[in-house]
């Protein structure tokens, strides 16, 4: 809205500029305003503000306030208090009644704040990204999840719990089930803090929101181990990465069988030989290429070491060789599980050895 002060300066430079010898059309671009409007400016010099806000009206087809109250007593009802508008109108009709449009429906319901969430249902929540964990050396943080494996009988699945330490990626503890079970997962998890030596509060234990993650017989253990627990969203596979990914390297080898197992024992022969592969054998590219036991064990500083040695002998030897720097040795001394983006996890991470906030 223009002020009447504003339209009096526009009307004098307009003036001003005309006396001066430009062409009317030109002086009405340069302001950005139309022949009409100036004309109305000049004529109107008297009206002392915009009237526009000041104009009331109302449409002669407005609902009166009893006729917005049988459209609100109506879709509270018992009969239609459950249905949405596009529902209510077409009943209404086959009643041979007609109250309102489905749009006049949906803007009284809208303007008494019952549009979303009208049926008998949970409304949406907002879940918020895990918290930002670090883990700076071995059995600080744990990882598990459970995946099936296929039976000679459709429909039925052997299910394969598997523990993984993140930070040096070694399968720490697994077992092969004909079921899921929260008492089992227990089982497994106490098991494995007794052959780790995980003490209480040492190991937080990271998973997804399933029925044997969150049960009560596992949330019993984790609590008398001293466990602390942390969970990712529902339905986002993308908090829980470490688990998911490492199932995907097990499945897509070539030595996974192509034929379902017999029976749990022939599953858990073939998983015997897996895990002692994955451990001691496979070289993980995340880890600088060493195999998860020997970072589990400390013994990739050394190794790590000497590939650099290796490097730097042969850059010496032949330097035309490379474009640049020898290949990047360096042994990786954090591990974050959910980071922060805006520093790559460094704020609000917590360190698993002092048990405090950064």
């Amino acid at each position: 809205m223009t002020s009447h002060e504003e339209r009096k300066k526009v009307i004098t430079l307009f003036n001003d500029s005309i006396k001066a010898g430009a062409r009317q059309a030109t002086a009405c671009d340069i302001l950005g305003l139309s022949k009409r409007t100036l004309q109305r400016w000049q004529t109107d010099q008297t009206v002392r503000c915009d009237q526009r806000p000041l104009r009331n009206y109302e449409p002669s087809h407005k609902l009166t306030e009893i006729e917005r109250a049988e459209v609100l007593t109506i879709a509270n009802s018992d009969e239609f208090g459950h249905l949405p508008p596009s529902q209510i109108v077409p009943r209404l009709a086959d009643q041979g009644s007609y109250i309102a449009s489905e749009s006049t429906f949906y803007r009284i319901l809208r303007a008494e704040s019952q549009v979303s969430h009208r049926r008998s249902e949970r409304p949406v929540q907002t879940r918020t990204k895990p918290r930002a964990i670090c883990a700076t050396g071995p059995n600080q943080l744990y990882s598990w999840d459970i995946t099936y494996l296929p039976s000679l009988i459709r429909g039925q699945f052997f299910y394969l719990y598997l523990f993984v330490d993140i930070f040096s990626r070694k399968i720490v503890g697994w077992q092969a089930y004909e079921e899921e079970s929260s008492a089992l997962a227990g089982e497994l998890l106490r098991d494995l803090c007794r052959r780790e030596g995980v003490q209480s509060k040492q190991l937080v234990l990271h998973s997804d929101n399933g029925s044997p993650m969150k049960g009560s017989s596992m949330l019993a253990t984790m609590q008398q181990l001293g466990v602390m627990p942390s969970f990712s969203r529902p339905s986002v596979s993308n908090d829980n990465p470490y688990s998911e990914s490492l199932f995907k390297t097990l499945k897509y080898r070539p030595q996974y069988p192509l034929k379902p197992f017999a029976d749990v024992i022939e599953a858990r022969q073939w998983i015997t030989g897996l895990v002692e592969w994955y451990n001691h054998e496979h070289r993980h590219s995340a880890i600088g290429f060493v195999t998860p036991v020997q970072r589990h064990e400390g013994l990739d500083e050394q190794l790590l070491s000497n590939r650099k040695a290796v490097y730097e002998a042969a850059y010496a030897k032949n330097p035309d060789r490379w474009s640049g720097n020898t290949r990047n040795w360096q042994r990786i001394e954090k591990v974050h599980l959910n980071p922060d983006k805006a520093k790559e996890g460094d704020a609000k991470d917590i360190d698993i050895q002092t048990r405090k906030v950064a």
